[in-house]
C-alpha cells in the first residue's frame, strides 16, 4: 500500500509563534513534537502572502498568475490541474475538511476529494456554519475542535486497504481571534514579551509602506481585541501606550486560538499511534503564510517582509526522515505539490502546469548542488481597502531581499485611491536581520544591487510572469468565474 499524507494547515501561524522555532511567546508542544520527531524546514516561503493564493499555489504548484487567485477576490481557475486530482485518479482516498477560501461556486469548490466539508469564506469560530456536496449545515462547538472530530472521524470510516490523502485545514488563528472557553486564562495580559521591533518608526524603510493600515496602535479595532480602548489612550501622543495596551490582547487572543491549534494536532497524532498509522503516514503541519506579530509595530502579513513572508513547516515520517532533523535549503509553497506527489510515489508530471520541484531529497539529508538559493515573490492586491498595502515583487536571496514597490497595478474592489511612489528596497540581512534600514542608494550595494535586478529579471522570466511596464501589463484579472487574463 502507498504512503500515507495528512497535511495539517492553520492560518496565520507565524512561526516565531511555534517553540520550535524558537519563540519567545508561547508553547507548541505537539508540533514542536513532529519536529522532534522529524524535520523541521527553516527556509520555507510564501510566494504571494494572502490566504486564498497561498492555498492554491499550494494545491496546484503554480504561482498566482498562472492558477488564477492573485487575491482573495478570485476563484481557482477549475482548468489548472491540483495534486488531489493526481493523488486522487492514483487510487487515493480524499478527504478535506476545514478552510477552503477558494471560492464558492459550484467550480471553485473541492474537487477530487471523496468527501469534504469547509467553512464558506473564513468561516466562523463558535458553531460554525459548513459545507458539503449536500448543501450548508450548523455543526455545533469550536471549529478547530470540529475540524480534528471530523479528519478523525473519517479515517475511522476510510478503507483500510487503500493509501489517502486527508488535508485538515483549520481556520484559526485568523482574525478575529476568538479563543476557546478552556484555554481563557492563558498568556495572561501584561506578560507576553514585545519584539525587538514594536517601536520602528520606519524612518529606514521605504515611503511605500509607511501608509500601510496595519499597525496595532491605530488599526486594530475593538472587535479585534474584544473591549473599547480606555479614552485616556487615544491621540497621537498616546501611541506608544496604546500601542501596548492593545498588542497584549491582541497576542492574548492569537495565542489562545494557536494553543487550541496545538492540542489537535495532538489529538491527530494520538490517534496515528492508536491505529498503527503513524509509521507510513507523511504528517505535515504548516500554516498557508506568516504573520506580523508586533513586528514593527504591525499586524498581519501581505508585505514581503521576513515575518510575513516567511511559513512554518514541521513533517514527520518515520519511514525515511531521521528524527530530530533540519533543513536549511530555501522552500516555496510553489514546491509542496511536487513533494506531496513524489513521496505518495506519483509522478510529478501528474501536474503539468506545476512550477515546483520535489524536496524530498533534502529531507533525507541530501545535497542538491542546482537546489534554487533564490525565491520570488509577488503581492498583488494593490491598496486593498482594509490594509492599504501597495502590490509588490521581490527576489530573496540566502542573504539579501530586493523588493519593487510599483506604484500601480491590479485594483482590487474598494480600493484605496492613496498613490503610492514607485520604488525599490533592499536589505541586507545579515548585518540587518530585522530589515529596519533599507540600503537601496548605498553606494557599496551597488554591486549586489545590481546581481539582484539581475536575479529578479531571471526569475520572472522563468515563472512567466511579466514585470510591471505600465497601466497596459498582462495581468490577472479580478472577478468570479473562469479567470481570464488582461
Amino acid at each position: 500500500m502507498g504512503t500515507n499524507l495528512i497535511f495539517i494547515m492553520s492560518d496565520d501561524h507565524a512561526p516565531h509563534a511555534i517553540s520550535a522555532y524558537g519563540s519567545t511567546v508561547n508553547q507548541t508542544p505537539h508540533i514542536d513534537r513532529l519536529a522532534r520527531e522529524g524535520v523541521l524546514l527553516s527556509a520555507t516561503y510564501c510566494t504571494n502572502s494572502i490566504c486564498s493564493p497561498s492555498r492554491a499555489t499550494i494545491l496546484t504548484g503554480t504561482y498566482s498568475h498562472i492558477n488564477g487567485v492573485p487575491g482573495i477576490y478570485a476563484e481557482m481557475d477549475y482548468r489548472v490541474p491540483t495534486y488531489v486530482d493526481a493523488m486522487h485518479d492514483a487510487g487515493y482516498q480524499t478527504a478535506v475538511f476545514g478552510k477552503w477560501h477558494l471560492g464558492e461556486a459550484d467550480f471553485a469548490r473541492p474537487r477530487s476529494f471523496d468527501e469534504w466539508l469547509v467553512f464558506p469564506g473564513q468561516g466562523a469560530y463558535i458553531d460554525p456554519v459548513m459545507i458539503g456536496p449536500n448543501g450548508k449545515r450548523v455543526i455545533p462547538g469550536y471549529a478547530t475542535d470540529i475540524v480534528t472530530d471530523l479528519a478523525i472521524d473519517w479515517l475511522d470510516r476510510r478503507d483500510p486497504g487503500r493509501p489517502f490523502a486527508l488535508m485538515i485545514h483549520h481556520k484559526a488563528p485568523h482574525r478575529p481571534w476568538i479563543p476557546d472557553d478552556k484555554h481563557k486564562d492563558l498568556y495572561a495580559v501584561g506578560t507576553i514579551p514585545e519584539p525587538e521591533t514594536f517601536l520602528d518608526d520606519h524612518a529606514g524603510l521605504s515611503e511605500a509602506v509607511r501608509h500601510v493600515t496595519m499597525s496595532i496602535a491605530d488599526d486594530l479595532n475593538e472587535q479585534d481585541v474584544k473591549e473599547p480602548t480606555p479614552p485616556e489612550l487615544e491621540g497621537p501622543e498616546r501611541t506608544e501606550a496604546r500601542a501596548r495596551w492593545k498588542y497584549q490582547r491582541y497576542m492574548r487572543d492569537y495565542l489562545q486560538c494557536i494553543q487550541s491549534v496545538d492540542d489537535n494536532v495532538g489529538r491527530v497524532l494520538d490517534h496515528l499511534d492508536a491505529t498503527g498509522l503513524s509509521e507510513n503516514t507523511v504528517v505535515v503541519y504548516c500554516s498557508d503564510q506568516g504573520f506580523f506579530l508586533g513586528d514593527h509595530g504591525w499586524f498581519d502579513k501581505r508585505l514581503m517582509f521576513e515575518q510575513s513572508l516567511q511559513m512554518p513547516m514541521v513533517l514527520r515520517w518515520p519511514a525515511e526522515i531521521p528524527a530530530g532533523s533540519r533543513c536549511e535549503a530555501m522552500i516555496t509553497n510553489v514546491d509542496f505539490a511536487a513533494t506531496f506527489l513524489d513521496m505518495c510515489g506519483i509522478d510529478a508530471s501528474a501536474l503539468p502546469a506545476q512550477q515546483g520541484r520535489s524536496f524530498r531529497p533534502l529531507l533525507r539529508g541530501e545535497e542538491l548542488e542546482d537546489w534554487p538559493r533564490s525565491m520570488y515573490y509577488r503581492y498583488w492586491e494593490h491598496n486593498d481597502p482594509f490594509h492599504h498595502v501597495p502590490a509588490h515583487y521581490g527576489v530573496r536571496t540566502e542573504r539579501y531581499k530586493l523588493i519593487r514597490y510599483y506604484g500601480a497595478g491590479l485594483g482590487v474592489p474598494g480600493a484605496s485611491d492613496v498613490v503610492t511612489p514607485d520604488e525599490w528596497e533592499m536589505f541586507d540581512l545579515e548585518t540587518d536581520p530585522l530589515e529596519l534600514t533599507s540600503v537601496i542608494d548605498d553606494p557599496a550595494y551597488a554591486e549586489v544591487r545590481g546581481f539582484l535586478e539581475s536575479e529578479l529579471a531571471r526569475l520572472q522570466d522563468v515563472y512567466g510572469d511579466e514585470p510591471y511596464r505600465g497601466p497596459d501589463t498582462p495581468h490577472p484579472a479580478w472577478g468570479e468565474g473562469e479567470q481570464e487574463f488582461s
